[in-house]
């Protein structure tokens, strides 16, 4: 659905954006299709312009469930085709899920493209893939979503339907599609699968370093927050899904105290399931992550409700509870006061900044490194005064709460953490006299 393309002298060329109509249906909640809940047109209309396309008109309808051949009712699909011609749009996309038959007769009766939600993410995470991996998944995605609708690809075969001995050569067709899908699937699927292999080597690497990701509905503001922290210069623009591959830095506090910092794909209210599926290996950076960061937009009209939508994208991807920091950006564009006194009782921890102009980033940093701190233990170790340069750095960073001086030795309490600890234990012949876990360590600051 893009707009934008290259001729043969180089130049690029701007087309003509599609015009499109918005239609959703508003579900019960239980409803048993698992889509149920109300259409959210304004977001539909964002990832829309997203993808390169002027929202024109919308139609809304309530119903209990939908209507089995084309999801809306008749009154609403007569009315929904009046817009449609009015506006003269080449496009109607669905805020709901649409069977392949939906598709096949929405398509009939309006006479233009018809979209669901999820094949207008699939199309966006296909213009914004920029890295082979991200290549890789949306392609993958986009297969196991097309796999059970090739029938509507090949409704030109209508015609044929009933007609003795012409439905074979269809079906023989449309079975060899359905091979050859599988088939690039399977490729698809191993490509990921080295690649996840290679990630997890270069993970292991990290093990001993402290891992926080950002995680957050899209566009809340999760990749400008990243290069205020880290100044790793991630891309940002204002549009849905603008980052869709992982980007980690490492961020440095002193010479011992640091930790690493990952930016991830933003997530969405009824995130595909095939996306979540073929993005593993990205999501996996949050399975792995020691801290969750999550960030709000504070300046949507219902931050509550995105916060919904992004823990239950998160209670699929990551098993057990991790430890989370709430993060509420765009603080710019609230009134701070009133903004702070309605969520700082549900979230007493939470950090209110400003990313965009740099407001509240230090104050996040620090937020993290007491996170980093908090895995530190206070002990006392023995070491020989020959080998007294092992602590060099520990005085440098504060770590060195106190020391006895004997004839050849001396008696060192430190704020460590376990690797250090065993490090001066196994390189530095310390000796452990007497050791504490500091729960408290960022009152010893």
């Amino acid at each position: 659905m893009g707009n934008r393309q290259d001729d043969a002298a180089g130049y690029s060329t701007e087309q003509p954006r599609e015009r499109a109509v918005l239609a959703g249906v508003h579900l019960p909640e239980a409803w048993s299709g698992g889509m149920g809940g109300d259409a959210d047109l304004p977001e539909l209309a964002r990832l829309v312009d997203t993808a390169g396309a002027d929202v024109l008109g919308e139609v809304e309808q309530r119903r209990h469930r939908p209507t089995p051949s084309t999801f809306l009712g008749k009154g609403k699909l007569d009315e929904l085709k009046e817009l449609v011609e009015e506006n003269e749009a080449t496009l109607v996309v669905f805020d709901n899920e649409l069977s392949p038959a939906q598709g096949r007769n929405l398509e009939k009766a309006l006479d233009v493209n018809v979209l669901d939600r999820t094949e207008l993410i699939l199309d966006i995470f296909a213009s914004h893939a920029s890295t082979r991996q991200s290549r890789l998944q949306v392609e993958l995605a986009q297969l196991q979503y097309l796999l059970p609708r090739l029938t509507r690809l090949w409704s030109h075969l209508d015609r044929h339907a009933g007609g003795i001995g012409t439905r074979g050569p269809g079906e023989t067709q449309l079975e060899s599609d359905r091979r050859l899908l599988n088939k690039r699937i399977a490729v698809l699927s191993k490509a990921l699968k080295e690649i996840e292999t290679t990630r997890q080597t270069q993970v292991r690497s990290r093990d001993r370093v402290f891992k926080a990701a950002l995680v957050g509905y899209t566009n809340a503001g999760k990749s400008t927050l990243m290069n205020g922290i880290t100044t790793a210069d991630v891309y940002v623009k204002d549009q849905l899904f603008a980052t869709l591959d992982a980007t980690t830095r490492r961020v440095e506090a002193d010479e011992r105290r640091r930790f690493l910092l990952t930016d991830t794909v933003g997530f969405i209210r009824r995130l595909p399931h095939h996306l979540v599926e073929s993005f593993k290996a990205t999501l996996q950076e949050v399975r792995d992550a020691d801290l969750m960061v999550h960030v709000v937009d504070a300046g949507h009209v219902d931050p509550e409700h995105q916060i919904a939508s992004v823990n239950k994208v998160l209670k699929d991807i990551v098993p057990v509870e991790k430890p989370t920091l709430m993060v509420f950006n765009k603080m710019d564009l609230v009134d701070r006061e009133l903004f702070e006194n309605r969520f700082s009782r549900a979230y007493p921890e939470a950090i209110f900044v400003s990313a965009k102009d740099g407001i509240g980033c230090g104050e996040l940093r620090e937020a993290i490194l007491v996170r980093v701190l908090g895995k530190e233990m206070i002990r006392t170790v023995r070491v020989p005064l020959t080998n007294m340069h092992c602590l060099s750095r520990f005085h440098r960073t504060g770590s060195v709460l106190e020391q006895t001086f004997t004839e050849d030795m001396c008696d060192t309490t430190l704020r460590l953490t376990e690797e250090e600890f065993s490090r001066l234990v196994s390189r530095e012949g310390a000796v452990l006299i007497d050791e504490k876990i500091d729960e408290k360590v960022d009152e010893e600051e």
